[in-house]
């Protein structure tokens, strides 16, 4: 079965509840100015522009969940879609990225 494209943020953190950090990777590709100001705890930072040249940091989860996100999840879905290009199947983009994170489950992640 093929996961959709995008998970909303009730649904991501819900997995990540459920799966060990081993299992699941919450992917920021937002720039290093972005990921100081907010940020998601337990997320790793590999700014859009990098994820090609280190792709090899992901490899540990092609066959695992991997959930991406930026500010507003269009960033994302971009990198979520070539990723999955690239054989990362399971790859989502969190929908509404971290400002809907912010709105729905963690509101003391700071507006930007």
């Amino acid at each position: 079965m093929t996961l959709p494209t995008e998970i909303i943020p009730s649904d991501a953190s819900t997995l990540f509840d459920a799966l060990k950090p081993a299992d699941c990777l919450l992917l920021d590709c937002r720039t290093e100015e972005e990921y100081s100001i907010a940020k998601i705890a337990k997320s790793k930072l590999i700014p859009m522009q990098e994820i090609p040249g280190r792709l090899d940091e992901l490899e540990p989860w092609r066959q695992k969940r991997l959930v991406v996100h930026c500010h507003h999840g269009v960033r994302s879905l971009r990198v979520a879609k070539w990723l999955r290009e690239q054989g990362f199947d399971n790859a989502q983009s969190l929908k509404g990225g971290i400002e809907a994170w912010r709105n729905e489950i963690d509101s003391s992640i700071p507006a930007y």
